[in-house]
């Protein structure tokens, strides 16, 4: 369904139009959006009805002006699989899950911290501490700590994985339409339909599983090593986040920027990710799935998005639905994932270089190159303890070590020339169909 001029008021396509267009987003976020409670071992339905929700109190916080949806976050998959990783048989950690979940609250404490300084200080004033030789550096980091797990995922059924990976490419490069703009969900489908046929799918949870019922509530726990580990993410999501409201921005013509103001769609998509943390469901992000279909429908009324995200909550209620997503085998996952979390390093690249980062000046290189070793460098042997008191100890991750010592790097070392462009701040280019 594609408009030939833009449409701002979606009501008088009438009600059935309407519906469907919802109904269209609802696929565009729904691959990216599952595939991350599978890959932590969260619930489904839990995602599902905290994405719904979260866009619902990004557009109540953005005075409804932002045709924005909220889906589940991969950037702090490296984050679960620190705090939180999977047991021996592949099962999920129950025990220390809602630890994972405190330590996204907290980061979403940070974007609503950030909103409060750029209202305070200015944006410009602000972003001069997070310029792009910090936050590309940071996402490069991301993908490659992830990279072995995918491998190993996929490894466990190469034919599946192999599948999963090949339809996502032709979608992606070969694709028109909305077939182009939801690869990772055709991905999955493809496969799992082939798993089906080979009789490698399991669905023994999905005849035990109820067919209506209230998406199961995990309340986040607290400890101090599992915010430090998860919170500086952030950092990199909350720079994805500014992209993201461009991109839409220069997808429908207005500077949200502006209006409502960056300040609002941070405080929106912190306090959604807050939200979700504090009762068992992943951090959310805002999607450049959806505002492919933005730019595909040329409809862009919020109330869509809106449409959508209750969508989203109703699918939220069918526990049956969602251990059909849960009996995916991990094979697809990792094939998914082999590209995926290429993708997200080759996104921290992008962010680099479509910013002009000139890395023949000493600052940069440094800068970088302490973020990469200690991202990858601590990682690799656990991340950092110390005790501050008798019963207290902190760890931090490589990530957290690689954000702190970025961040303080920037602000001592001299040469510090980065402008964030509030005025024009983007051209749209940072919206992707593989999310951070």
């Amino acid at each position: 369904m594609k408009s030939e001029s833009p449409i701002w008021d979606a009501k008088k396509l009438g009600i059935p139009k309407m519906l469907l267009l919802g109904l269209q987003h609802t696929f565009a976020m729904f691959g990216a959006t599952v595939l991350v409670p599978i890959i932590t071992g969260l619930n489904v339905s839990t995602t599902l009805l905290f994405a719904g929700l979260g866009t619902l109190l990004f557009h109540l916080i953005t005075k409804g002006k932002v045709p924005a949806f909220l889906g589940s976050s991969f950037a702090f998959l490296g984050g679960y699989a620190m705090v939180a990783p999977k047991l021996a048989d592949g099962s999920p950690n129950a025990e220390l899950l809602p630890y994972a979940c405190g330590g996204v609250v907290a980061a979403g404490l940070a974007y609503v911290a950030l909103s409060a300084l750029i209202k305070a200080f200015g944006v410009k004033k602000v972003m001069r501490f997070f310029p792009p030789v910090v936050t590309g550096p940071i996402i490069i980091s991301i993908g490659l700590i992830l990279a072995p797990t995918a491998v190993t995922s996929a490894s466990e059924d190469w034919l599946l994985a192999f599948v999963a990976l090949a339809i996502i490419v032709v979608c992606n490069i070969w694709g028109k339409g909305m077939v182009k703009i939801i690869p990772i969900l055709l991905g999955i489908v493809g496969s799992y339909l082939l798993a089906v046929c080979l009789g490698r799918v399991d669905f023994t949870a999905v005849k035990e599983a109820q067919v209506f019922a209230l998406a199961p509530i995990t309340m986040a726990k607290f400890s101090i090593s599992a915010v430090f580990t998860i919170m500086p993410i952030a950092l990199a999501t909350m720079m994805e986040h500014i992209g993201d409201i461009a991109a839409i921005g220069a997808t429908t013509g207005k500077n949200y920027i502006s209006d409502p103001g960056l300040h609002r769609t941070l405080l929106g998509d912190g306090l959604a990710t807050s939200l979700a943390g504090l009762f068992g469901g992943p951090a959310n992000t805002t999607y450049g799935e959806n505002t492919g279909v933005l730019a595909l429908t040329r409809v862009y009324d919020p109330r869509v998005m809106e449409l959508a995200a209750v969508f989203a909550v109703a699918l939220s209620f069918i526990p049956k639905f969602g251990e059909i997503i849960h009996s995916i085998p991990n094979a697809i996952i990792g094939g998914v994932s082999f590209i995926l979390y290429g993708m997200i390093s080759a996104i921290g690249v992008r962010n680099v270089v479509e910013n002009k980062v000139d890395l023949t000046k000493s600052r940069n290189l440094i800068i970088a190159a302490v973020i990469l070793v200690s991202a990858l460098g601590f990682n690799s042997i656990g991340g950092l303890s110390f005790a501050v008191t008798a019963d207290i100890t902190i760890s931090l991750s490589g990530l957290a070590i690689a954000a702190i010592l970025g961040i303080v790097l920037n602000a001592v070392l001299p040469g510090n020339d980065y402008i964030f462009d509030d005025e024009k701040p983007d051209d749209g280019k940072t919206s992707v169909s593989f999310k951070v």
